[in-house]
This record gives C-alpha cells, structure tokens and sequence, in this order.
C-alpha cells in the first residue's frame, strides 16, 4: 500500500519538475517572449535591408561599366558593318569589270556583226525585239506535299505545282523552235545555265525563283510560237495543263528585252597536237 501511496503522490519524476521550476525561472528573469519576436522580426528586417542596399550599391559600381561595354560592342558592330559594305561594294565593281573584260573579249572574237553575234548567243550582251511571251503557273490550291497520281516514272506525285523538269523541257523547246535569246523571271539564260530543283523551288543557276514562271524568248514571234505549240515540248506542256491544272498563257509580243546574264564563262580551245592525236 505504501508503494501505491507513494506513486499516487509523486505521479511525476522528480526530475521533470525541476527541470519546469527551472524554466519558469529563467523566463522571469529573461526578455517576455512576444519581445523576443519582435526583436527577431527586427533583425531580419535591418538585414534583408543591408543586402538590398548593397546590391543597389553594387549596380550603382557596375552599371558605368555595362554602358562602356555596352557602346563599345556598338561601335564594333558599326565598323565591321561598314566594311562589309566595302567589301560589297568592292565585290560588285569586280563583277561589274569582270563582265566588261569578258564582253570585251568576246568582241575581239572578230568583225563586228559576228562578235554581235557571238554576244548574243552567249549571254554577254543584252538584247530586245520581237518573241513570245510564255507564263507557267502552278495549279489552283496547289501545295507542297500533296499526293496524286504519279505524273512520271521517277516517282514524284502529282501536286499542282511546276517542276524544274518541265521548265526545262520548255525552255529546251524554245531554244529548238528557233528562240535567239532566253530568260526566266528575269535572268538570262546561257549555253551553260543550269536548271535544278532544291525541294520544291526551281533554281536556275543556283537562284531561287517564285511562281509565275514568265519566261521570254526573242525570235521571229508568230513562228516561234507556232513550232513550239506543235513541238513534243509544247504538246508536253498542253498536257500538263490539261490533265494536271498547270496554268500556262503564251502570246506573241513585237518588242521584247532581256537583260545580259549576270556572268559569262569565257572560254577557250587550243588544236590537238599531233602526239596528242597519237595518244587519243
């Protein structure tokens, strides 16, 4: 019973309760909590305000130097942009003493009607005067990527739109119904130009052209435009207009001109030798 007695009076260790009268004194001697918060509050407050201070401060230092930097990388953008307009310009005087040099040199070919002749043929020399007229648009609502029947065996399908080889079977055309000079959209076409696809644009010596595709062939107009329109080439072109939508118009014009092409080739030939002939 006296054990029962005992753990009835004493419920908790003893150690308990000196640790709680200890606590209770430090409180009172010590600050009252709520000052304790507000005093820490305090100082959190005065230190996140230092740091905003001197981060000001140091974009204060640094912003002289980010504007310095800042116009110098300006100032270096401005020069070499000047330069390279030199430097083009500079590219476009060569080109333009370039071309003279090789008009000259074709001039010297020979008389004067055959070096105008050999002009024209190459490309050198602008020219103007009667021809046809022939526009190649792709079809209405055509677009890239649309599916169709196969129009040839080499696998492209049929989507509306002109490719590089029909222009080139229309071009080829001109030149056999008797065209003397040939431009597409501009640009004059020579014994060595070049017409490619990359994708679904049509390059003509390497530069991208945009439908309508007018293309300007000098020669005796009303014949030219007859022998193409029954060429294999012109019936190629009718039957692309009739089974695929491409849009075509040609007509007959009294005064046509044709720029000079923006670069010719000059080129030469030597005779074989004899030992050269031996070895051949």
């Amino acid at each position: 019973m006296s054990l029962l007695t005992n753990v009835m009076d004493h419920s908790l260790d003893d150690g308990y309760a000196e640790a709680a009268a200890r606590k209770k004194a430090e409180g009172e001697r010590g600050l009252p909590k709520t000052l304790r918060a507000k005093l820490g509050l305090a100082a959190g407050l005065v230190l996140a305000a230092l740091v905003v201070t001197v981060g000001a401060a140091q974009a204060r230092v640094a912003a002289p130097v980010v504007a310095k930097e800042r116009e110098e990388l300006i100032d270096r953008i401005d020069r070499e942009t000047e330069a390279a307009d030199r430097l083009e310009k500079s590219v476009d005087n060569l080109r333009a003493e370039v071309s003279a040099r090789q008009r000259e040199a074709i001039g010297h070919g020979g008389s004067s009607d055959r070096s105008e002749l050999v002009g024209i043929l190459s490309g050198a020399t602008p020219v103007h005067g009667p021809g046809v007229k022939l526009v190649v648009d792709d079809a209405k609502g055509s677009g890239a990527g649309g599916e169709g029947d196969p129009r040839s065996a080499s696998g492209f399908s049929d989507t509306g739109r002109v490719r590089d080889r029909d222009m080139q079977r229309v071009v080829n055309g001109l030149w056999e119904s008797g065209a003397e000079a040939v431009s597409i959209n501009g640009q004059r076409l020579t014994a060595l130009s070049a017409i490619r696809a990359a994708g679904d644009a049509i390059l003509v010596d390497n530069r991208p052209l945009v439908p309508p595709y007018t293309v300007l062939a000098v020669g005796d107009g009303r014949n030219l435009s007859y022998r193409f329109q029954n060429s294999a080439d012109g019936l190629y072109l009718h039957a692309l207009q009739e089974n695929y939508g491409i849009r075509t118009g040609l007509s007959v014009e009294d005064d046509l001109r044709l720029p000079a092409a923006p670069s010719v080739i000059v080129r030469t030939a030597q005779p074989i030798s004899e030992t050269e002939k031996g070895t051949s």
